[in-house]
């Protein structure tokens, strides 16, 4: 019994830590293999109404946030793989409640995203949403360190998460080089700007089709 208890398990018990955390580190990497996955499944949706990985992707997906949150995420293929990527890097540890929290949000969506696609194998809105959510968590993730599942936790239970990645649970004062001068700010506003006039003034131009300007294409048909 007690080896079962070590086997499941959610979070790791570290030193000068009074709650089982996680390594940021490593959730990250693995949410952007995820993302990258995903993102061509949505591509070939977009461009060859294929559907066929996106179903593969679902069903690895879904499994692994079982195992995550049911098992332990020591056992999850896609951690141990970020760990294996992230293996030289100091560990950033984060609380593990919240992460909790926050996967089981990505079994409701992907528990979900699997019955239309791969069970009924029909596509709707619902899961167009799905899959856009689950993007957007992943990214906002593995990109920005920000998990946006562990916002709603914070919503929901009132109450204020352990250990968040950049402490940002922590109230600090910025440091310098963390503050936005109006001059930075107005730098953002004129690429704005910037982007709108060129679509303004080019939009002709940019919507021609490119020619193949060594024939490559051309040569490839005619043999």
């Amino acid at each position: 019994m007690k080896k079962q208890s070590r086997i499941i398990q959610f979070g790791e018990e570290v030193e000068g830590y009074s709650i089982p955390v996680l390594n940021e580190r490593e959730i990250r990497a693995a949410a952007g293999i995820f993302f990258v996955i995903m993102l061509i499944s949505l591509f070939l949706i977009l461009s060859n109404e294929n559907f066929m990985m996106i179903k593969y992707v679902i069903i690895v997906f879904l499994t692994d946030l079982l195992i995550r949150v049911f098992v332990s995420p020591r056992f999850s293929p896609s951690l141990i793989i970020g760990r294996l990527i992230v293996r030289n890097q100091a560990p950033e540890y984060v609380g593990a409640e919240q992460k909790k929290f926050a996967w089981m949000i990505g079994i409701v969506i992907a528990g979900l995203m699997f019955i239309f696609l791969v069970l009924v194998n029909a596509f709707s809105p619902i899961s167009g949403i799905g899959c856009l959510i689950c993007l957007v968590f992943l990214f906002f993730e593995s990109a920005f360190g920000i998990c946006l599942g562990c916002k709603v936790y914070k919503l929901l239970y009132r109450k204020k998460a352990q250990y968040c990645p950049g402490e940002v649970c922590d109230p600090q004062t910025r440091q310098a080089i963390q503050k936005t001068s109006p001059i930075q700010l107005f730098i953002i506003l004129f690429l704005v700007v910037f982007i709108v006039a060129i679509g303004v003034l080019f939009n002709n131009s940019f919507s021609k089709q490119p020619y193949d300007l060594f024939g490559i294409t051309k040569s490839a048909r005619t043999n």
